[in-house]
């Protein structure tokens, strides 16, 4: 099983002062695009934001020796922040300029970037929008994938879209940090199925009191610090169709 890259007791997703408040501290820039006539719609945004996580973490430049690699320890050995800033037209083109990844949905497209220094982001992402950003459903979102990891939003917190995208990337990252080896090329593999879903208030107790993986918030924006979302089914990756070639 490979190891996570946390600190035993120093989960980077809790509220509480740590010694990763210490550290340099790094954020994972993530840019939806958000067209004024054609926006996508809010479930599909989440999803696509959380594999583009997945898609980074796997990216082999993102591991061993690559170009991003460092940046990718640096930001995972400190609190691990991720924001969500929106973009259409011309801001959107400069933004696919920049080295990273753009990852498409059904109707969402999702760019992320190597992890950057807090106070030290890209000047033509900077000067996009963060806060705000909010989407909607047009028709309620169809059954969760049951053969697949389901990360469970709070039904008790009111956030934004880019606030939640951002919440759902952590849960994908835990759900990753989850995995072996073997099991994380085969969700790679398979395009890293996941659905996201705001879980029944009759069973958010439940999830969060059965040693899932956990989010809590550390509150920097938008909400006080708790718990957000919540990660099922991780174990189900290692189930998934192997490709011919694995």
């Amino acid at each position: 099983m490979t190891s996570d890259p946390t600190v035993p007791g120093e989960s980077p997703f809790r509220s509480e002062p740590s010694v990763r408040d210490a550290a340099p501290q790094f954020v994972l820039p993530l840019v939806a695009r958000i067209e004024r006539a054609a926006p996508p719609a809010r479930t599909d945004a989440l999803e696509t934001a959380a594999r583009a996580v997945l898609v980074l973490l796997s990216d082999e430049r993102a591991l061993g020796d690559g170009e991003w690699a460092q940046a990718v320890r640096d930001w995972q050995d400190a609190r691990i922040r991720k924001v969500v800033r929106r973009a259409r037209g011309a801001e959107w083109r400069r933004a696919e300029a920049l080295p990273g990844i753009t990852v498409t949905g059904k109707s969402a497209e999702v760019r992320v970037f190597p992890p950057v220094p807090l106070d030290g982001w890209p000047k033509d992402l900077a000067r996009l929008q963060v806060s705000g950003t909010d989407l909607d459903d047009p028709e309620p979102p169809a059954e969760a994938d049951p053969g697949a990891p389901v990360l469970w939003l709070s039904p008790d917190l009111d956030m934004t879209a880019g606030k939640a995208m951002a919440q759902v990337g952590h849960g994908a990252q835990l759900a990753w940090w989850e995995l072996s080896d073997e099991d994380r090329a085969a969700w790679r593999d398979a395009g890293f199925p996941l659905s996201v879903r705001t879980a029944p208030t009759d069973r958010w107790p439940e999830l969060t009191t059965r040693g899932l993986p956990l989010v809590r918030d550390a509150g920097f924006t938008e909400i006080a610090p708790g718990l957000t979302v919540a990660v099922e089914g991780a174990h189900r990756v290692g189930s998934l169709p192997r490709p011919p070639h694995a």
